[in-house]
């Protein structure tokens, strides 16, 4: 049996790591340009955000709600999983990681 370690809305919380301001306030980070939604914090996802929205159509509604869009960063969030993963190797010494914020491990 294997297990998931799913960093819930780790883009999110990468950004406010270095920002602790943006603590609870509605997040989303975007993709392609800047085209589309791929992680929406949990304040956000209150507003009916859905991932992969296009930008361009929930701009009034990201000024209405004051919806903090960030670029994405990969280099930021490759840093901060590097920063997680040795913490989960001390729990199991046969994590997988599979992607920047999602991990498998054997049961």
């Amino acid at each position: 049996m294997y297990a998931l370690v799913n960093y819930n809305n780790f883009y999110a919380s990468c950004e406010r790591f270095f920002n602790p301001t943006l603590c609870y306030k509605p997040i989303v980070v975007l993709i392609n340009n800047d085209g589309c939604v791929v992680v929406r914090s949990n304040e956000a996802k209150q507003f009916g955000i859905p991932i992969e929205a296009p930008a361009f159509e929930y701009k009034e509604l990201f000024k209405k709600h004051q919806v903090h869009a960030f670029s994405s960063n990969y280099s930021l969030y490759c840093d901060m999983s590097n920063r997680v993963t040795p913490i989960l190797r001390k729990y199991t010494p046969d994590l997988e990681v599979y992607y920047i914020d999602k991990s498998f491990y054997e049961i």
